[in-house]
């Protein structure tokens, strides 16, 4: 969901800086606080992040329980959750800014060892092969199994905003950002050969169970966060946990993910 925020509250509200740790990013770090100051990432009640996708998501994850609003600056390489980066007037680009609220994936995993992990997942859980052989796994949405088997190199599931990251790469779909839809998508599908994945509803519960672990294990991955020799994953959408972007107004979220369709 997008919204205006209120330009008078934005103005007063204290920014800090954080940065990657290329050089680029370090650098624009230094000149833009010693041009604005900086409050520590702990007290801020905006947090500008410069770097590129990677960093923008490990801040997320980083500041998540601050549920402080998040604006980044591209330092990085494709910067699609990012801003431009800019110097000037900073404090009324802040201002001016729009807010995308996004709900991560919550992960559970169950080991082969008996363990749980758990994480949270800003674009996408991922199930990937660990060998040399073929994953096989199982499908079940809402307690209902919809594939017995699917023979793989993997498969994902993508919120709308990750939609255009590794999804977009294993040929998933595009999804609006207020689409309310999750994407399921395979990862060089062997078997079903024609099964291109689905669409689900974001209340959607999915459920891997990895087939013949012991033989051909499978690891799962949410954002950055990998679990080894997994044998049952579970996702679902974290209705409880809310996470807030800022967008410059000429270049928010739901337009790039628009024009993304439109690429060439």
């Amino acid at each position: 969901m997008n919204e205006v925020r209120n330009p008078a509250q934005a103005a007063a509200s204290t920014f800090a800086f954080v940065a990657a740790e290329a050089d680029d990013a370090q650098a624009a770090l230094a000149r833009l606080r010693r041009q604005y100051g900086s409050t520590a990432p702990e007290q801020a009640d905006v947090i500008v992040a410069l770097g590129g996708d990677g960093f923008m998501l490990e801040t997320l994850h980083r500041y998540l329980d601050r549920n402080v609003p998040i604006f980044g600056m591209n330092c990085g390489t494709v910067g699609f959750l990012m801003n431009r980066y800019g110097e000037a007037e900073l404090p009324a680009r802040l201002a001016a800014a729009q807010r995308v609220r996004l709900h991560p994936l919550a992960m559970t995993a169950r080991t082969a060892a008996g363990g749980e992990a758990r994480a949270l997942a800003i674009n996408e859980v991922s199930l990937l092969r660990q060998t040399r052989q073929a994953a096989k796994i199982a499908i079940r949405i809402d307690g209902v199994v919809r594939l017995p088997e699917l023979i793989c190199d993997g498969v994902l599931i993508a919120t709308a905003a990750g939609s255009t990251a590794y999804n977009l790469s294993a040929h998933g779909p595009i999804l609006p950002l207020a689409s309310g839809v999750l994407a399921l998508t395979p990862i060089s599908a062997f078997r079903p050969r024609r099964w291109r994945g689905a669409i689900l509803p974001h209340s959607a519960e999915v459920v891997f169970e990895v087939n013949d672990a012991a033989k051909r294990p499978v690891s799962a991955v949410a954002d950055y966060t990998e679990v080894r020799d997994v044998v049952e994953v579970r996702v679902r959408e974290a209705r409880n946990v809310t996470l807030t972007l800022l967008f410059d107004p000429e270049h928010n979220l739901e337009e790039r993910i628009l024009m993304e369709q439109f690429a060439t």
